[in-house]
């Protein structure tokens, strides 16, 4: 396949992901709709969701993150050479972390109460709030092995160019949660069992939706252990490395939960909430982009193309700047009316509306650096070096602690979130750096350039936003939507009138899909 063709390709696989990505975060905003209605921010609500964190940084470890990354590369140098071959090494894969997933959830089980002792200190003044988030904790730690085998199934069929039907199941996942809250609520004794329920249907769904298109492929699912694979041993051991920088990152979470846990009931929520509404954008267009992106680079950085995986890499944070600087623009700018008329209702009342507004504000701060650092990161990835991101990573994260103990102190849970985005900033420039010093370049002025320009029509549309919302209440669906729209379009116009390269390829897709 040509360059051109490469590239087209690489974004049509964005595409793609990044128009599920948006249905599951539909979903997802309607899942956390009906959570913030019915919990609010009260201590069940940081129960659950200090619960369901665990599980969720151990599939970035196990799975989703660190394991992918150092799986996908090899799959795919693999399968360029030996499909028979890549497809028995990926199904012994799948056999081994079965066993050793199962392993991590009985330990899990029977050791939260130690776990939760660490991670959430400040509930341990209140007995009745930590029996249940040890008893939540337990419940949920099966989840860890659905969701950790469907992101590794996921990362094979996006080596193999199938992004539909993994970009569907969290969709899947969202509305497994809204049903059960709906509709199982008042069956149990403590309505927040519900949830609970929720997220393991959907684990279970997220592998099932893809199992089908997996076997298309040639897999079997069939046990077939074979631990003196060198394939296996030689993703292990570039595992370690990767699942060390992914642990950095997550300890940075887990950071801000434990002080968080320390601050005023519903400090976790807010955070939680904010970062959630910030992961909006960053999921549509950072993380479908770092989908799509790691096995392209593989595959170049295989050939060694290193030409080529400049200008993908280049091309990729281009268009993320393109997209993202005026979300961060757009979020800080209408941070409280977009939490109000999404959750402010039932439980979820007005203070709770500024704080998480105030959550929200500080996390998008970091925005464009929370998507540069996955460019970055997959860059390194693709060329089998998982060091480095994990070197630059354990320095953030003490910037993190340190922004953390600085500023919690004036700013409350919103210095938690401020010291989030700096750190990440710090990343990503870092990153940056030692990619360019490692690729010979990666067209830095071509980046700078977007970024300067998608900074200054940004600004003009956060002037327009500011004098919408004196002429049109933003605090209503009406008025949101009508500033929204109004500021998005003038973003496009402005980016038309200064020939932003971007700005052309959008107008050539949309012409495209009006014609078609």
């Amino acid at each position: 396949m040509s360059g051109l063709g490469k590239s087209k390709s690489l974004l049509r696989a964005a595409s793609v992901v990044g128009s599920f990505t948006l249905l599951s975060r539909i979903f997802g905003f309607l899942r956390d709709l009906i959570i913030a209605n019915y919990f609010g921010t009260r201590a069940a609500a940081d129960a659950f969701f200090v619960a369901f964190r665990i599980p969720n940084l151990l599939r970035r470890l196990t799975a989703e993150g660190a394991l992918s990354a150092a799986f996908i590369p090899l799959f795919a140098k693999t399968l360029q050479a030996d499909r028979k071959k890549a497809i028995r090494f990926a199904n012994n894969l799948l056999a081994v972390m079965t066993m050793v997933l199962t392993l991590i959830v009985v330990v899990g089980i029977l050791f939260s109460p130690q776990l939760l002792s660490v991670i959430a200190v400040g509930f341990t003044d209140d007995p009745q709030k930590f029996e249940l988030t040890v008893l939540l904790t337990r419940l949920l730690f099966p989840y860890l092995l659905f969701v950790s085998l469907a992101a590794i199934v996921m990362g094979i069929l996006n080596t193999m160019h199938h992004f539909a039907a993994p970009a569907a199941s969290p969709v899947v996942f969202n509305i497994a949660i809204i049903a059960s809250v709906i509709f199982l609520r008042d069956m149990f004794e403590l309505p927040v069992y519900a949830i609970v329920a929720g997220v393991l249907i959907g684990g279970v769904l997220q592998l099932a939706i893809q199992i089908p298109y997996a076997i298309r492929e040639g897999f079997s699912f069939f046990p077939h252990v074979d631990f003196k694979s060198e394939l296996l041993k030689k993703v292990f051991l570039l595992t370690l490395p990767a699942t060390a920088g992914f642990a950095v990152a997550e300890i940075n979470m887990f950071v801000d939960t434990i002080l968080a846990s320390l601050l005023a009931e519903g400090s976790v929520s807010y955070l939680y909430y904010g970062n959630r509404l910030m992961l909006f954008p960053l999921g549509i267009f950072g993380a479908a982009m770092s989908t799509a992106l790691l096995p392209t680079l593989s595959f170049q950085a295989g050939e060694k193309d290193f030409a080529k995986m400049v200008e993908t890499i280049s091309k990729s944070l281009r268009a993320m700047s393109f997209l993202i600087v005026p979300s961060t623009v757009g979020l800080i700018a209408l941070r409280e009316p977009i939490v109000k008329i999404l959750f402010e209702r039932g439980e979820f009342d007005n203070f709770a509306t500024v704080n998480t507004g105030i959550a929200l504000g500080y996390y998008s701060a970091g925005l464009i650096a929370f998507a540069g650092v996955k460019v970055a990161v997959a860059g390194f990835y693709a060329l089998g070096d998982t060091k480095t991101p994990v070197k630059v990573a354990s320095l953030a994260m003490v910037l993190n602690i340190i922004f953390n103990l600085i500023l919690m102190g004036p700013l409350k849970h919103g210095g938690l979130a401020l010291a989030t985005s700096l750190a990440s900033v710090v990343n990503f420039f870092l990153l940056l750096y030692l990619l360019d010093k490692r690729l010979g370049g990666i067209d830095g002025k071509k980046m700078l350039k977007t970024f300067a320009l998608a900074t200054l029509a940004s600004l003009m549309m956060g002037g327009l936003i500011a004098t919408l919302s004196m002429i049109i209440s933003p605090f209503t669906v009406v008025g949101l939507t009508v500033v929204i729209t109004g500021s998005a379009l003038f973003y496009f116009l402005v980016t038309w009138l200064i020939d932003m390269e971007e700005i052309h390829y959008v107008y050539e897709k949309v012409s495209k899909k009006l014609r078609g």
